[in-house]
């Protein structure tokens, strides 16, 4: 309103000498551009548009449109709040992001909002598919009539169920003669299960029967004991139109979001004082966001859930579980006896079993690194060159398992744990925000406080693992 007031003044002087010129000539051609300059300057300002007279009009299907001018940043977020990113979060991940790579991929990936403080989330795991017999299973005669019916007790009678089939390891099945023993292992199906969980399995490539003639069933030869049984496809009959159910429950878990603060001041003759180099208050915050990513790395990393009351604040404070804790696997190595077969059997324990994906990062310690740099590679496993992901620089390295993006983390050291590592999944890691990464300034002087320029850079935020058994803690023993 006070920017109409000023320029309906502006263009009132402007008319009264208008009205001067306009009795000469000279003055007629001067008064219509005046006033029409009047009319869009007043028209513009009424409507609350830039003196570009750009507007903003809504599309057939609700979209927005600029017309009658160019399309600047005030009209961009006028009409597409969201488009434009905040140059803080650029900004942010440009800093040093080797020496934070959690923090880093975690950002680069996005974070969800959180509403609040505490964060719920489910995790959904994979059902097993392997078990072992626990009792030794021993044949019956081939003369008997109801020897096709064998029932076995597993560790895992839960993952079995009916129509099943089930290959038992070690334990060769017979040809299509059904006297001659196989190449291949044998295989089960699962007929029905028993009131106790235990399965009644028949044999689909058993020894045959001596009743029931050429066709006659195929009888199941002995098991025995810790056997281990691999859970394969079911197999339906024509008819069928139902088979057993299968349901899937996600298990909840929470985490707290931790305020991380960092407060920079300059004073204001520090400020004005003659510099050998020019160190601006530009500066000193690019340092202490660094700082600051520094200590959430190792919060994210190695932090431990918890709510703890600060009696001298009358405050409870909240603080983040690191994702350390949440990995759903360990592997332990020697490092007396590291060789290329550790490395292998690792990436063997990370690639498989967990349903993730074939590219995971591999952060650790400098002894553990040097362990890995020190291995004479072949062509089981390959040292590739490095990749540039996450605006990070890895060193590849692959196998028939998959592939790792490795890094040295000094975080680890910093720690104690220059010996550890983890291999993480980027596809399953996910960062909560309740309050972005921002900045606030802080007018001390007004305050009364200090004659100092001060900034608080301020996030809350957490990290989780929605699928544990994709991520692995690597241990020295």
């Amino acid at each position: 309103m006070k920017t109409f007031n000023f320029l309906s003044g502006f263009v009132g002087k402007w008319a009264k000498i208008a009205m001067k010129w306009a009795i000469s000539d000279q003055g007629i051609i001067t008064l219509a551009v005046i006033a029409a300059l009047t009319a869009l300057m007043l028209s513009g300002c009424h409507h609350g548009t830039s003196l570009a007279f750009a507007a903003i009009v809504t599309g057939t299907a609700g979209g927005k449109h600029v017309v009658d001018g160019p399309l600047t940043t005030e009209a961009s977020k006028e009409a597409s709040p969201e488009l434009l990113l905040n140059e803080i979060d650029k900004q942010i991940v440009k800093i040093r992001p080797m020496a934070t790579p959690i923090d880093q991929i975690s950002r680069c990936g996005g974070a969800k909002h959180s509403g609040s403080m505490m964060v719920d989330y489910y995790n959904v795991d994979t059902k097993l598919t392997n078990g072992s017999v626990i009792d030794d299973y021993v044949a019956p005669s081939t003369d008997d009539a109801t020897a096709q019916l064998a029932t076995i007790n597993t560790s895992q009678n839960g993952i079995f169920d009916i129509s099943d089939t089930i290959l038992v390891k070690g334990v060769k099945g017979y040809n299509d003669d059904g006297a001659t023993v196989s190449d291949d292992d044998l295989v089960l199906y699962v007929m029905s299960k028993a009131d106790n969980g235990a399965l009644n399995v028949v044999a689909v490539n058993g020894k045959k029967s001596n009743v029931g003639g050429d066709n006659g069933n195929r009888i199941v030869p002995s098991i025995p004991a810790d056997t281990q049984l691999i859970r394969m496809g079911r197999a339906s009959s024509e008819l069928d139109v139902q088979t057993a159910q299968f349901e899937a429950l996600p298990q909840k878990a929470q985490n707290y979001c931790q305020i991380f603060k960092m407060q920079i001041e300059q004073s204001t003759l520090q400020k004005i004082a003659n510099k050998e180099v020019n160190w601006s208050m530009t500066d000193q915050e690019e340092a202490a966001i660094y700082d600051m990513r520094l200590g959430m790395e190792k919060n994210f990393l190695f932090g431990v859930k918890r709510t703890i009351y600060d009696s001298r604040k009358k405050e409870h404070v909240l603080l983040t579980g690191g994702i350390w804790h949440q990995a759903g696997k360990t592997f332990k190595y020697s490092s007396d006896s590291f060789t290329q077969d550790t490395v292998i059997d690792m990436m063997k324990e990370a690639f498989t079993g967990n349903a993730g994906s074939k590219r995971k990062v591999l952060i650790g310690g400098s002894n553990l690194i040097g362990l890995i740099n020190k291995l004479d590679y072949t062509k089981v496993i390959n040292a590739g060159e490095n990749v540039a992901k996450w605006g990070i620089d890895f060193s590849e390295m692959s196998s028939k398992f998959g592939k790792l993006y490795v890094l040295l983390s000094e975080v680890f050291d910093e720690c104690g744990m220059a010996n550890d590592g983890m291999i993480i999944d980027p596809e399953y890691i996910q960062k909560y925000s309740h309050l972005p990464f921002g900045t606030e300034a802080l007018d001390l002087k007004a305050a009364g406080m200090r004659n100092t320029d001060a900034l608080v850079l301020t996030e809350a935020s957490c990290l989780v693992l929605r699928y544990p058994k994709a991520h692995m803690r690597i241990i020295k023993q």
